[in-house]
């Protein structure tokens, strides 16, 4: 494994997903969350960072993965990779979060759909850095 390009993609999939989950959270969903204020835990910002080390922890896990399976095929590789990846992370994550806490079924369908969309994402710039 190529540790230079290894590091560098962990750290572009962190930011892409990072800057991706503040435009769909923080943007796009924000208005939606702001009429179940009552589902999140008070003082949330307080625990940010806990997501944040998180985020960094699954860029390195997802570029790790990539690299181990990773057939050199480009972009549409990495797409692939995403689209998989997302499917193994959110079928179970998004729709579980619906049955566990009492949120519309329509914002699991958003964060699903949102979710898929950074994951291919963040597999396409995986591979490209990646590349062969």
């Amino acid at each position: 494994m190529n540790i230079k390009r290894f590091l560098i993609a962990g750290v572009a999939v962190y930011v892409v997903f990072e800057v991706l989950d503040f435009i769909v959270h923080g943007l796009i969903l924000s208005s939606t969350y702001e009429t179940m204020m009552d589902v999140f835990r008070p003082q949330m910002e307080n625990y940010m960072w806990i997501m944040y080390i998180t985020g960094l922890v699954f860029a390195f896990l997802f570029v790790y993965i990539y690299t181990k399976g990773r057939e050199g095929k480009g972009v549409a590789e990495g797409i692939r990779y995403g689209f998989i990846m997302g499917l193994f992370m959110l079928i179970i994550g998004m729709f579980n979060q619906y049955a566990v806490y009492e949120i519309p079924l329509s914002l699991a369908v958003q964060w699903f759909v949102y979710g898929m969309i950074q994951f291919m994402i963040c597999g396409a710039v995986a591979s490209l850095i990646y590349k062969s």
